[in-house]
């Protein structure tokens, strides 16, 4: 069988006790970074066979994952934090294994869209999860313009490395709209930063940029639709 399993996206103490007894009866452990997945392991002090299973790799260790699935070996994905598949490697090997009649399920728990999402004080009865956004500006730009007029609320994934340039192009595409920006989520320094998308950009003008962020953005509502005409 093939388990995938939720893992915490940075605070240890976060999984979940039906995570950790899955993790010590699998045959084997596949995951994204061996380095980093050791970390959480061996805090547990779980010892388990790994495969590096990752974007670079995701075809030919997909495969020998497979043949172990195949023997009836307990093959457990994680991913380096949080739902593995969500923006992360894992959606092809559910996809193999559930094609081959291999029995799949879920060990769930956190992932940062979520947690983001009901911290920004933003609608969260319906919306829209888009993951990363493509790198260079125009490919960006067309992105960010497929969901202008949408009315559910936008959740994006940035690198400490883009963010800046995304809250830039979300302003110049949907207008001012109120936002959140949520970084080290469960972590000592956790913070989420709420405001406009113009107030967000301002913030990181001189806050200090490092790990990964969460961009939520409020949808499209007929008052926000009339002044973006008007602003046209």
């Amino acid at each position: 069988m093939l388990y995938v399993v939720a893992t915490p996206i940075g605070n240890l103490s976060d999984i979940s006790l039906r995570a950790l007894e899955t993790l010590r009866l699998a045959d084997v452990i596949a995951c994204e970074d061996t380095r980093k997945s050791g970390i959480l392991l061996q805090h547990y002090d779980i010892r388990k066979p790994l495969i590096s299973f990752h974007e670079h790799n995701e075809r030919e260790a997909g495969e020998r994952l497979m043949g172990l699935l195949r023997q009836g070996k307990a093959v457990a994905l994680i991913s380096d934090a949080g739902t593995p598949g969500i923006a992360d490697p894992g959606f092809t090997l559910v996809r193999s294994a559930i094609a081959e009649g291999i029995d799949v399920t879920m060990i769930p728990g956190p992932t940062a869209l979520i947690m983001a999402l009901v911290l920004s004080g933003l609608p969260l009865h319906s919306f829209t999860f888009r993951g990363f956004p493509p790198r260079k500006p125009g490919p960006r730009r067309r992105f960010l313009e497929i969901d202008r007029d949408s009315p559910h609320t936008l959740i994006f994934y940035e690198s400490p490395y883009r963010i800046v340039a995304l809250v830039r192009d979300a302003l110049a595409v949907y207008g001012d709209r109120p936002a959140a920006l949520a970084n080290d989520l469960t972590k000592k320094f956790e913070h989420v930063e709420r405001g406009t998308l113009a107030h967000l950009l301002s913030y990181l003008a001189s806050a200090r940029v490092q790990g990964e962020y969460v961009l939520v953005v409020a949808g499209v509502t007929a008052r926000t639709a009339h002044q973006e005409d008007v602003d046209t």
